[in-house]
């Protein structure tokens, strides 16, 4: 990890709390032989643009297994929604203007994925926030309800968020007609923010369409603010349950030619 090389400072930070719903401690389960944060903080040391980074967390159990790979851990005191409101209230100690959201259960995120969503920041102060979105090629993610799917406009700004499969093929049409033709995205849940845009979102009211889809991302477009999608052809494969854990594992290895 290297600085930016600009005045400008990028801080990523990764939210890690221990209850999840479906996975309590997650955080800290095993993956190849790590605390799963462990996985996360090294992945993340690997982006070129981050100048820091630091999690966010509610527990010390999670506490001692960043710090015991010397990496800085904020525990804000409060009830939480989301990630993001953990990271707006954990960041009142630093100064960086550029916020990244890091997931906590992406063990061997791209670090080219953290960097692709500060360089527009870095770049352009106006742009409010940022995330990632992957073309979709399989005809399984058409119809998968755990992934998000986005579409944007001619500029590559967010339009809207869904589980379901959006744009909808009009009557007489086919998916696969539009499939092959890339007309599909996979939302991949980082996020990149100007640090006081940051601030504005944590403020905002939740917002119906979010209560509906149950995505957080939608609260920003709601009320009128613009999202950046950066597209990328790397993936990504979260921990979101107990079994999870052995695809990652497995993955990973085959991703590095193991057998």
């Amino acid at each position: 990890m290297t600085g930016s090389g600009t005045e400008r400072r990028a801080l990523g930070v990764i939210p890690a709390r221990y209850a999840s719903t479906r996975f309590p401690g997650k955080a800290i389960a095993p993956i190849d032989g790590k605390p799963m944060v462990q996985r996360v903080i090294e992945s993340a040391r690997q982006a070129r643009l981050l100048d820091q980074i630091v999690v966010a967390t509610d527990h010390p159990y999670i506490q001692a297994a960043a710090q015991a790979c010397d990496c800085p851990v904020v525990m804000p005191e409060g009830n939480f929604n989301s990630g993001t409101d953990r990271i707006a209230a954990g960041i009142r100690d630093y100064s960086h203007e550029i916020v990244v959201n890091i997931q906590g259960d992406l063990p061997y995120l791209p670090a080219e994925m953290i960097d692709a969503i500060v360089e527009p920041l870095l770049a352009n102060p106006t742009i409010p926030c940022a995330t990632l979105a992957r073309q979709v090629t399989e005809s399984a993610e058409l119809t998968d309800r755990t992934l998000a799917r986005v579409i944007m406009d001619q500029n590559q700004n967010a339009l809207y968020f869904s589980r379901a499969t959006i744009p909808f093929a009009k009557a007489g049409d086919d998916e696969m007609h539009w499939l092959e033709r890339g007309a599909y995205y996979r939302h991949i849940g980082l996020y990149g923010f100007q640090r006081e845009f940051l601030q504005t979102v944590v403020s905002l009211p939740q917002s119906p369409l979010e209560n509906i889809e149950g995505l957080e991302q939608l609260r920003i477009l709601e009320h009128g603010y613009q999202m950046r999608v950066v597209l990328t052809k790397l993936d990504v494969y979260p921990v979101d349950r107990p079994e999870d854990v052995a695809i990652v594992e497995r993955r990973q290895r085959q991703a590095a030619g193991q057998s």
